[in-house]
C-alpha cells in the first residue's frame, strides 16, 4: 500500500516486478511475500476477479527497495515455477533479487544491464 514514505522516495529505489506463467494465487503469494520485505509503492493485491474471461498473463507490482519493512516470513507456497522480470536501478534490482533468493529457489535466465537500469529475468520455484 502506498504511504507517505513511499510517495516521497527516490525513484531509483523502485523495482517493477512482473510475473508471468502463473495464476492469481501464485502472483498474490509472491507479491505478499515481497510486501513483507519491502513497502509496496502501490497496492500489490491483484485486481478483483473479473466476472468472466481469462485472467491477465502478466501480473505487475512496484516495490521500494530502500523501504525494508521486515524479513521474509518463510517461503510462500506457489503451485509451480514462474517467471519474474525485475526492472530498475542496478542496486535496487540486486536488493529485490536477494530477497527473492531467501524465499524461492531462483535461477537467473537472463540479465540485461543498461546504463542506468537493469532488467533481470528469473525463474522462481517453490522451496
Amino acid at each position: 500500500m502506498a504511504s507517505d514514505r513511499t510517495k516521497n522516495h527516490p525513484a531509483d529505489c523502485d523495482v517493477t516486478v512482473q510475473l508471468s506463467e502463473c495464476g492469481r494465487t501464485d502472483a498474490e503469494a509472491v507479491f505478499d511475500a515481497l510486501d513483507h520485505v519491502f513497502e509496496g509503492c502501490e497496492d500489490v493485491a491483484p485486481a478483483p476477479l473479473p466476472a468472466a474471461g481469462p485472467e491477465p498473463t502478466v501480473w505487475t507490482a512496484t516495490f521500494d527497495s530502500s523501504a525494508h519493512s521486515g524479513e521474509p516470513v518463510g517461503p510462500p507456497r506457489i503451485s509451480a515455477p514462474l517467471e519474474a522480470t525485475l526492472t530498475g536501478d542496478h542496486h535496487a534490482v540486486a536488493e529485490v533479487e536477494k530477497a527473492l533468493a531467501q524465499l524461492f529457489e531462483v535461477r537467473s535466465t537472463q540479465s540485461v544491464p543498461g546504463e542506468h537500469e537493469k532488467e533481470a529475468r528469473l525463474l522462481l520455484a517453490p522451496r
